[in-house]
């Protein structure tokens, strides 16, 4: 397996991999990584899709890209996905999937197509004082010191980032500017997250600071990302024939492990409650996904709050008895077992009637009902004590909405703070608090809070214990390889698998990009992965964001004014001066 950037290897078809009729190929988990594997098992391993099973203990697939509809409750999505230009993987895997709503088009094509049309931007990024512009204006606001510290922690080396928190790194003035405000509530980092991750953010999105202000950096979906990504692809593998195990908790997988090698021998399972499993051979592939940011998520209602979860979690046991297998293979209680700092809570807000739209479009200067981009992306309330954020994405968000009806979505960083309105923490909420502490924080005057949140809406509170367990700080090993050192016949994917590019997790991007890289390893595809974009070492990149994050400033030269001049006449008329005058460091 080997990376690989430009045209020639985008569009360069591989050949059948010697021996691949002979194999079979087992996933673990039934999520984007999964999927994903085993459309690159088709389309580039040229593997019959009647060759390949997927095993998942839940009843449908798609793993943390949900939504869906409860009979009694209401809409349901426990997050959302933001996605850009450059996540090669993805886009790599959804050009050869077909759209479900436009004819001939593929998924890429019917996004592409929509988010040309309907650029996606934002119009009020945070608010204060109960819906008032909080005019941050694009600011970042990072003083000398402040950008001394993005500097520090952008050129430093992995190692030095290793075991360390983001405020161990960053100091008080980074984390009181409006660039942490606008990153912390768009990545839902915490001061405690790993701040080897925050680096690793940085370097993969350094061409996008830019647009970090006003999301314009971002593209969103037509719907929710289970109709508009997981339904088209588990469409297309079904059309292939693969087969899909639903309720088959999948509880250990044995190895056979020497100095030299490690292969995959058996899978272990219950399904639908009776204990079964797997012997694998040499030529049976297997991919297991690890881990779980949504295990044990647990849904309230309108009237019942969410509750935390903190039972035995499959996902996460399964991961710790392999892990018990090799050295290899992980540790995974660094992101596990630390709950009070990995959990958070949203909600899922479904209005009922046209009162509250109306809000909505007071602060996000849009029409909700206009088919098109709404607040685009989150609106953060600067002054919320539970550090909420809420979104409305293009509507219907679900192709069985009424036409009536906005679905929104609500989260807290903050989960133990007692709310502004409701005085609770939103961990204690129902979904009818929830929505009190939000009408409040989009100005509705408070005597009318009650009877509007009761009548007015429907919310599904969600508690996730593991949302945010892949950004607890962590050292080399703590995740195992995709394909570790000897592994003959398995590979790891997802969150919590490690790629050896300069990609970072939380993202669609990752799912994609370690079942790629395991599926062309253990075939030994001959065509590239496609390397991460490369903005890091673009001097443009570089030049754009340093200005975006002086917040316009022109770059200050020390000492005397004639220096500077004599300096400045030195560059001025090289291809160093005109990019430091075209990126506006300098007159």
């Amino acid at each position: 397996m080997y990376y690989s950037s430009g045209n020639y290897e985008a569009f360069g078809r591989p050949r059948k991999p010697k021996g691949v009729e002979d194999k079979t190929a087992w996933f673990v988990g039934a999520g984007l990584a999964s999927l994903a594997g085993a459309a690159f098992l088709i389309r580039d391993g040229r593997m019959p899709g009647s060759k390949i099973t997927i095993l998942e203990r839940l009843t449908l697939p798609g793993g943390a890209l949900d939504g869906i509809k409860e009979p009694k409750k209401g809409f349901v999505v426990r997050g959302g996905r933001e996605m850009e230009n450059h996540f090669e993987c993805l886009w790599d895997l959804f050009r050869s999937i077909p759209s479900l709503e436009v004819e001939g088009a593929s998924v890429l094509d019917e996004f592409y197509w929509l988010n040309k049309d309907d650029p996606n931007y934002s119009l009020q990024r945070a608010t204060v004082n109960r819906g008032d512009d909080a005019h941050t204006d694009g600011l970042f606001t990072l003083n000398e010191k402040a950008q001394r510290d993005v500097v520090k922690i952008f050129i430093s080396n992995r190692e030095e980032m290793e075991g360390k928190r983001i405020n161990e790194v960053f100091g008080e003035d980074f984390l009181a500017s409006n660039f942490w405000l606008y990153w912390r509530t768009m990545f839902a980092f915490e001061e405690w997250h790993s701040a080897l991750e925050m680096k690793l953010y940085l370097h993969r999105f350094i061409h996008h600071i830019g647009g970090l202000p006003d999301f314009s950096a971002l593209k969103f979906t037509k719907y929710n990302q289970y109709e508009s990504l997981v339904l088209p692809l588990y469409t297309w593998l079904l059309d292939q024939g693969v087969t899909v195990h639903f309720d088959t908790e999948v509880t250990d997988v044995q190895f056979d492990i020497t100095p030299e090698r490690k292969r995959a021998n058996r899978i272990d399972w219950v399904r639908e409650g009776a204990a079964g499993g797997v012997d694998l051979g040499p030529d049976d592939l297997l991919f297991m996904t690890i881990g779980s940011l949504t295990e044990n998520s647990n849904n309230g209602d309108h009237h019942t709050p969410a509750k935390l979860d903190e039972s035995p979690a499959p996902a996460w046991d399964l991961w710790r008895r392999i892990a018990a297998k090799d050295p290899s293979f992980g540790r995974p209680d660094v992101f596990g077992s630390h709950i009070p700092e990995t959990k958070w809570e949203s909600a899922t807000v479904t209005t009922l009637d046209e009162r509250i739209p109306r809000y909505i479009q007071k602060i996000c200067k849009r029409d909700p009902f206009s088919g098109k981009v709404v607040t685009g992306g989150i609106v953060t309330v600067k002054d919320s004590s539970w550090l909420m954020s809420w979104t409305v994405n293009r509507q219907p968000h679900f192709k069985q909405q009424p036409k009536d009806q906005i679905v929104a979505w609500v989260y807290a960083l903050f989960s133990d703070r007692p709310g502004d309105y409701v005085k609770k923490t939103i961990q204690g909420c129902t979904g009818e608090e929830i929505t009190q502490e939000w009408l409040y924080h989009m100005g509705v005057p408070v005597e009318e809070i009650p009877e509007l949140a009761a009548t007015g809406a429907k919310t599904v509170p969600v508690m996730m214990p593991y949302v945010t367990a892949f950004f607890m700080p962590r050292h080399a090993g703590d995740r195992p390889d995709v394909v570790p050192k000897g592994a003959e016949n398995f590979a790891f994917i997802g969150q919590f698998a490690e790629s050896s590019t300069r990609d970072c997790i939380f993202t669609t991007e990752y799912s994609v990009r370690t079942p790629m890289e395991a599926v062309y390893t253990l075939l030994d595809i001959e065509r590239g992965v496609p390397e991460v974009f490369n903005s890091t070492y673009d001097v443009r990149s570089l030049l754009a964001a340093t200005t975006r994050l002086r917040d316009g400033k022109e770059l200050d030269i020390p000492g005397p004014a004639i220096l500077r001049k004599w300096l400045l006449g030195k560059v001025e008329a090289t291809e160093v001066g005109e990019l430091l005058k075209e990126f506006g460091l300098v007159e």
